[in-house]
């Protein structure tokens, strides 16, 4: 089958893209391990220490990971103590989930961790490349939200 130039472009983009990605995140979740974390159980407690508590349908979707799977990922929290769950005196369906402080000690360390090592493997591009990969990144997302599948 014979591609023609815009669909090998296309094609070829795509898979240097994930290949990138993948690596990046490969590297960086080893730091998230060293701490203990699962890449969601960090995004969790990231998203708890830089928005502060908040519902568990706010978390999936910050993190973008099912609601379902976020229980899952929660209740791990909750059993190591990172993290409490509250219900809502008004409407006792809500919970609202929270650091603990043993939570914040965690995330405040392993965070530093991550950022320090997404610099170092960022570094490789000049800041100007990086502002401009960003930009494509999330013209690429944002497109993907409204346009094919």
């Amino acid at each position: 089958m014979k591609t023609d130039d815009a669909t090998y472009s296309a094609l070829n983009s795509y898979t240097k893209l994930m290949r990138a990605a993948e690596s990046i995140t490969g590297r960086t979740s080893r730091v998230m391990a060293e701490a203990g974390l699962t890449i969601s159980q960090f995004g969790v407690l990231e998203a708890l220490y830089h928005k502060g508590p908040l519902c568990q349908r706010d978390i999936a979707a910050k993190v973008l990971k099912s609601s379902g799977n976020m229980t899952l990922v929660i209740d791990n929290l909750e059993k190591n103590g990172l993290v409490r769950r509250e219900r809502d005196n008004q409407d006792r369906r809500y919970l609202t989930v929270h650091l603990t402080e043993k939570g914040t000690k965690l995330i405040t360390a392993a965070f530093a961790a991550v950022q320090t090592a997404i610099v170092a493997n960022m570094s490789v591009l000049t800041q100007h490349e990086q502002h401009v990969l960003g930009s494509l990144c999330k013209r690429l997302g944002l497109q993907g939200a409204a346009g094919p599948a």
